[in-house]
């Protein structure tokens, strides 16, 4: 079966962020004419200055809040946040370099969630610029699961760490940055829970190795490639626009960065393949390795995976296939199969380096690159037994194309254990008759 709508049977789970994109108007055009897009903040964002000591530091809040920052090469900024004993914590930072800006090969942001003793309540995550091809956006979160006897279980004080890193070689002014926390009830991610099924069958193409050792198809069963519908990406998480199966035709700047925001429900995979065109003639075009990227983020702004190839004004093409959303089996192993835990709001972003337009002919080294983004949502198993919608988010539209998602309320990060556990009770059904037929 194969996800032709932008959802199907309703996306299980909503985050805060989710929420914001429903009823945020865009934001983030050039604030002059000729001047490349940045990163549109979330409008209503609070400002707030992180502590450069590690006592002290301004309070985060989970929910609706967003809150905007800055940080400067080297240093290491401090939040506090109140945990609960029992929910999942997410604290995610975007940083957002200026479009076309040089960074340093070491710059990047690391993030953490510690106690205030500075023990770590799980590996910390680094991001760093992708200065190789111009610098990007980056995203991630530091979590927190309240497993028994982890050093992090106990409701309580903890304190959220950004840092950024060394800007040598590159630009050393202060980068913004946005902050999010959002929390979700235990056992809502497929990816990090300890049940549900085991391996998963291919369903065409060649596999992947899951989180408990199974396989997930790495190519879609057929890739739209059609002239594409006109859209215009966003400039962030804030503003994503929202594609659905098929393909879509946009057009990036050098240095600029488009974002588009994809509903995967769980059991799903995402395949998504971006056609960057000829760049506009004028004089020799010099290759840039990873001059056009395809980066994809979850509905909390963690990181799933990014993919990068070279570019020389000619077309080329960068594709990518995720583990199925929301998958319930063993531990979770590696940045894709944590990052698709949800099921949820995905983000992809389109890149185009500021280095593609060196070199070429005045007047067009600023000129915009045709980019088509093909997308699928496939089926990675069979259809799990129906359950009834999760209060958060309403499908809209039927199975085609062109249905919406309809937000009527806040759920968090989202539940997507009421499918989880029907998925789970159909593998257990499916093993028990296996093993009465000898297989």
């Amino acid at each position: 079966m194969r996800g032709r709508g932008k959802a199907r049977g309703g996306v299980v789970g909503v985050t805060v962020l989710g929420l914001l994109m429903a009823v945020t108007a865009r934001a983030g055009a050039a604030g002059e004419a000729g001047a490349l897009t940045g990163y549109a903040m979330a409008p209503g964002a609070q400002v707030i200055e992180g502590a450069l000591a590690r006592d002290g530091g301004p309070l985060l809040k989970p929910g609706p809040h967003t809150y905007k920052d800055s940080v400067r090469p080297g240093e290491r900024k401090h939040y506090t946040v109140e945990l609960d004993g029992t929910s999942n914590a997410y604290v995610s930072a975007v940083a957002a370099p200026k479009p076309g800006s040089a960074m340093g090969p070491r710059d990047g942001i690391d993030v953490a969630l510690e106690t205030l003793d500075g023990t770590s309540c799980g590996g910390g995550r680094h991001r760093t610029f992708l200065s190789a091809g111009g610098a990007y956006p980056v995203a991630d979160y530091a979590e927190r699961a309240p497993r028994p006897g982890s050093a992090c279980a106990a409701a309580g004080t903890y304190r959220f760490v950004l840092e950024r890193g060394d800007a040598a070689g590159g630009d050393g002014a202060a980068v913004p940055v946005e902050i999010q926390y959002v929390t979700a009830p235990p056992g809502e991610e497929g990816a990090g829970g300890s049940g549900g099924p085991g391996g998963l069958g291919r369903s065409g193409g060649q596999g992947g190795p899951s989180s408990s050792g199974g396989s997930w198809a790495s190519q879609a069963p057929r890739m739209p490639d059609g002239p594409g519908k006109a859209v215009t990406g966003g400039s962030g998480f804030n503003d994503a626009a929202e594609v659905g199966a098929g393909s879509w035709k946009d057009e990036l700047r050098p240095g600029e960065t488009h974002f588009y925001r994809v509903a995967v429900t769980a059991g799903r995979q995402l395949f998504a393949r971006a056609r960057f065109g000829a760049a506009p003639s004028g004089g020799a075009t010099p290759y840039v390795s990873g001059g056009v990227r395809l980066g994809l983020n979850n509905t909390a702004r963690g990181y799933v995976m990014n993919r990068t190839t070279g570019y020389q004004g000619k077309p080329a093409a960068v594709s990518l296939a995720t583990p199925p959303a929301a998958y319930g089996g063993g531990v979770a192993v590696g940045d894709a199969v944590r990052g698709m835990r949800f099921a949820g709001w995905y983000y992809l972003q389109a890149s185009l380096s500021p280095r593609a337009g060196a070199g070429v002919g005045a007047g067009v080294a600023s000129a915009a690159v045709p980019v088509t983004l093909d997308v699928d949502v496939a089926a990675a198993r069979e259809a799990a037994p129906a359950s009834k919608p999760v209060s958060g988010v309403v499908p809209s539209g039927g199975e085609g194309r062109d249905g919406a998602l309809r937000v009527v309320g806040y759920a968090g990060v989202g539940t997507g254990s009421a499918l989880l556990a029907g998925l789970a009770g159909w593998t257990l059904v499916a093993r028990r008759r296996a093993r009465r037929h000898g297989g």
